[in-house]
């Protein structure tokens, strides 16, 4: 138990000096001298809620169902398809279902692997995060990105990976407004179902060899995931694309229509899980790593949560819409997102720090296609 709580208390940073800089446009509301108090006390909180009740920071029951059940459907699916003589509405139907399971796997398991929050033992996230790469996706980069390009530089433009618009999107007030972005508020869901297919096709490989982050440029990759990069995605594009046409000689052009349909799901859902928690009308984005003192400041100011009390939402998007939560305790398994978010909306409240939060996920997605408008019509 030790270990567990050891976990909460390095993601909460202990300083005396936490309030924003003045002339900020994002200040706590409530009384200045107790304002340094308040990470303090929310991190105590925390603590006390793994200590107190003897829980394990990491999965617990609920998430080893999980993913037993996301495992289970990815694999039956395919077994499916590979063991039967389906009719095509039926194969379609399957294949549709594996990419269900694929959505499930990478918001509910590769996520929490990532961060290490399933297991104390290091070997067994490792082995869960390799669901990214039977999704498609490189688990290597996509670590390093969401990591040092996410986690540690949330909102920042040019350094925030999350924000990368490619031109396409403006997503802070920090970058130049080009012409076409009055329209990203009505384009924008078309682009965002293209986000798998552009990751597994374009983004992992434009990361290994064309970087533009300045710490992907000094990083020297080890040979090993340069080949776990490339033999990824052959075994991905075999079972995907290859393997239907040749053993169950189905119509090339009925599983490449399929298998977009299958990426149109996992991008437009992954994408609007992740965008309506930083970038939406009443989100900040700092100019600066230092324009907060505190890490904490800076999550409440760049974070919020969705549809907390809907436990199904919970369920489907591993645990995401409890946003903040996650920021404060990312080595923490989702599972027990919801209790902290009470703690942590309780202590703001209380701290009077502003705490942001939609009822549902499709308000939540409202106010990110509001931002989008504001950035896309202001200079």
């Amino acid at each position: 138990m030790t270990s567990g709580t050891e976990v909460v208390i390095t993601l909460i940073q202990d300083t005396d000096s936490i309030a924003p800089p003045e002339g900020s446009s994002w200040q706590p509301i409530g009384d200045p001298a107790s304002a340094s108090s308040f990470p303090k006390v929310l991190r105590r909180r925390l603590d006390k809620f793994f200590v107190d009740g003897n829980i394990s920071p990491k999965a617990d029951r609920t998430m080893w169902v999980k993913i037993a059940v996301g495992l289970a459907v990815l694999a039956g699916s395919w077994a499916v398809i590979y063991a039967l003589r389906l009719d095509s509405w039926k194969f379609v139907a399957f294949y549709l279902l594996g990419g269900l399971a694929q959505t499930f796997l990478l918001l509910n398991i590769a996520h929490d692997s990532n961060h290490n929050a399933i297991s104390s033992v290091p070997s067994v996230n490792k082995t869960l995060n390799y669901v990214f790469d039977i999704c498609g996706i490189n688990s290597y980069m996509w670590r390093i990105l969401h990591h040092r390009g996410h986690h540690s530089c949330i909102n920042l433009h040019g350094e925030d990976d999350a924000l990368t618009g490619r031109g396409i999107f403006r997503f802070t007030p920090h970058e130049p407004r080009a012409g076409w972005h009055r329209f990203q508020h009505i384009y924008a869901l078309f682009f965002y179902a293209m986000f798998s297919l552009d990751y597994v096709f374009v983004r992992d490989f434009e990361a290994f060899f064309f970087p533009t982050h300045d710490y992907l440029k000094r990083t020297r990759h080890p040979a090993r995931e340069y080949a776990i990069l490339f033999a990824g995605k052959a075994f991905y594009l075999a079972y995907m694309l290859i393997l239907p046409v040749m053993l169950l000689g189905r119509s090339p052009l009925l599983v490449a229509g399929a298998f977009v349909i299958v990426h149109l799901i996992v991008g437009l859902t992954v994408s609007l899980v992740f965008q309506t928690t930083h970038t939406i009308d009443s989100t900040y984005f700092p100019s600066s790593r230092n324009e907060f003192d505190n890490s904490v400041y800076h999550i409440f100011a760049t974070t919020a949560d969705y549809a907390t009390s809907n436990p199904v939402v919970g369920w489907l998007t591993g645990g995401l819409n409890h946003h903040i939560a996650h920021h404060l305790c990312p080595f923490v398994c989702h599972t027990h997102y919801a209790p902290l978010t009470r703690i942590v909306q309780e202590t703001a409240d209380e701290f009077g720090v502003p705490y942001r939060q939609h009822p549902t996920m499709t308000r939540a997605i409202w106010h990110h296609l509001i931002l989008l408008k504001q950035l896309g019509s202001e200079t």
